[in-house]
C-alpha cells in the first residue's frame, strides 16, 4: 500500500486547518455583505420592510383626523349664534319662529352658526353636535339642527341640515338637499347672505314640519323627483365630498392583496394567528369599507324615505317648556350639506 507522502499530508491538514481559522473569523468579522447571502434570504427581508410600511402608512391613515379634542359651543337656545353674523333682529325673528314651532308640535328646530368646526366634516360635527347638545325629546329624537360654518374654509362652510332619527321620515336626505340647493345656496353664494340663508332655510323646514302627514309626504316625493331630474350624478351624497367610489374601490383591492401576501410571508407556512398586525389591517379594511358604504347610501337618486311613521302632534311634551336640549339627541348624519 503507498502511503501519503508527508507534503501531501501536510497540505491536507493545512486545508483543514484554514477552514477553522475561517469559520472563526467569519463569527467575528461583522455583518456578512449583502452580495453574498444567498438569494432565498431575500424575500423576508423584503417581508419586513413591507410590513413595516404598511405599518407607519396605516398610523398616518388612522391619525389623519384632527388631533385636538373636539369641543361645542354652549346651548344656550334655539338660535346660537356662535360665530356672531346673525344681527339681533335675525336672531329675535328666528327664535320667535322656533319657540312657537315647538310649543305647535313639540319638533325641535335649532339654527346656529359654528365659528369653527375644528378641522372635521359637516356631517360628522353635525351629528356629534346634536348628541351633545341632546336636541329633541327622549325617545322621540325629533329634533334637527340647521347650520352653518363661515369661518370654515370655502366649500366646506355648509349649510348642513342635520336630522334626528325620528324626523328623518320628514325632513328626508331629498328634501333638506333641495332646501339647501333652493333656498340657501343662491343667497350665500352671491352675497354671503348668511342671515338671509338661514331665514329661508328656517321657514322651508317650519313648513314642512307643520305640514299635514299628506302634506308632508307630497313635499318628500317632490323633493326626490325634483333632485333625481336635477341631479344626474354619480356616486357621491349630498354634501359633494368624499372619496369617489371607483378609487376606494381599487384602494380596497390593493390593500387586501398587499395584507394578504404580508401575512402569507410572516406566516411562514404556519397558521395565522391573530396579532397586532391583523388587528390593524382589519382597521384598515374596515374603515375603507365604512367609506364605501357612505358613498353607496347616497349614489344615484334617493328614494321617498320609507321608514319611519307620517303622524303628526304625537311626539310627546317639553314638560316645563324649555327651549333648550330635551334629552334626545340620537343623530345618525341623516340630512345634508351645501358647498358654499
Amino acid at each position: 500500500m503507498t502511503l501519503p507522502s508527508p507534503a501531501k499530508a501536510g497540505v491536507r491538514s493545512q486545508s483543514a486547518e484554514d477552514r477553522k481559522t475561517a469559520v472563526r473569523s467569519t463569527r467575528h468579522a461583522g455583518p456578512v455583505p449583502a452580495s453574498t447571502v444567498p438569494h432565498r434570504f431575500l424575500p423576508g427581508t423584503v417581508r419586513e420592510w413591507l410590513a413595516a410600511f404598511l405599518s407607519a402608512l396605516a398610523a398616518l391613515f388612522l391619525l389623519a383626523g384632527p388631533a385636538a379634542a373636539q369641543t361645542f359651543p354652549k346651548f344656550t337656545g334655539l338660535v346660537v349664534d356662535d360665530a356672531g353674523v346673525l344681527p339681533e333682529a335675525t336672531r329675535a325673528d328666528l327664535t320667535a319662529k322656533l319657540e312657537a314651532l315647538q310649543k305647535d308640535t313639540n319638533r325641535q328646530l335649532v339654527v346656529a352658526t359654528i365659528r369653527d368646526t375644528q378641522g372635521y366634516p359637516l356631517d360628522e360635527y353635525g351629528y356629534k353636535l346634536g348628541r351633545a347638545w341632546g336636541v329633541g325629546l327622549k325617545d322621540v329624537n325629533n329634533g334637527a339642527i340647521l347650520f352653518v360654518a363661515p369661518n370654515n374654509p370655502a366649500g366646506q362652510r355648509g349649510p348642513r341640515i342635520e336630522v334626528g332619527y325620528g324626523l328623518e321620515p320628514i325632513l328626508t336626505d331629498a328634501l333638506t338637499s333641495v332646501v339647501i340647493r333652493q333656498q340657501m345656496l343662491p343667497r350665500l353664494k352671491q352675497n354671503n347672505d348668511v342671515p338671509g340663508a338661514l331665514t329661508a332655510g328656517t321657514d322651508a323646514l317650519i313648513q314642512q314640519l307643520r305640514a299635514s302627514p299628506d302634506e308632508a309626504k307630497a313635499r318628500t316625493d317632490a323633493a326626490v323627483a325634483e333632485f333625481n331630474k336635477t341631479h344626474q350624478r354619480s356616486r357621491q351624497g349630498a354634501s359633494g365630498g368624499g372619496i369617489p367610489l371607483g378609487l376606494v374601490f381599487f384602494g380596497m383591492v390593493f390593500l387586501f392583496l398587499v395584507l394578504g401576501l404580508a401575512r402569507r410571508g410572516s406566516g411562514g407556512g404556519r397558521r395565522y394567528r391573530g396579532d397586532g398586525g391583523s388587528g390593524l389591517s382589519q382597521v384598515i379594511l374596515w374603515s375603507v369599507a365604512n367609506e364605501i358604504g357612505r358613498n353607496a347610501s347616497h349614489g344615484g337618486g334617493w328614494g321617498s324615505g320609507g321608514g319611519g311613521g307620517w303622524g303628526g302632534g304625537s311626539d310627546g311634551g317639553w314638560g316645563g317648556g324649555g327651549f333648550t336640549g330635551g334629552g334626545g339627541g340620537s343623530f345618525g348624519g341623516g340630512g345634508a350639506s351645501g358647498d358654499w
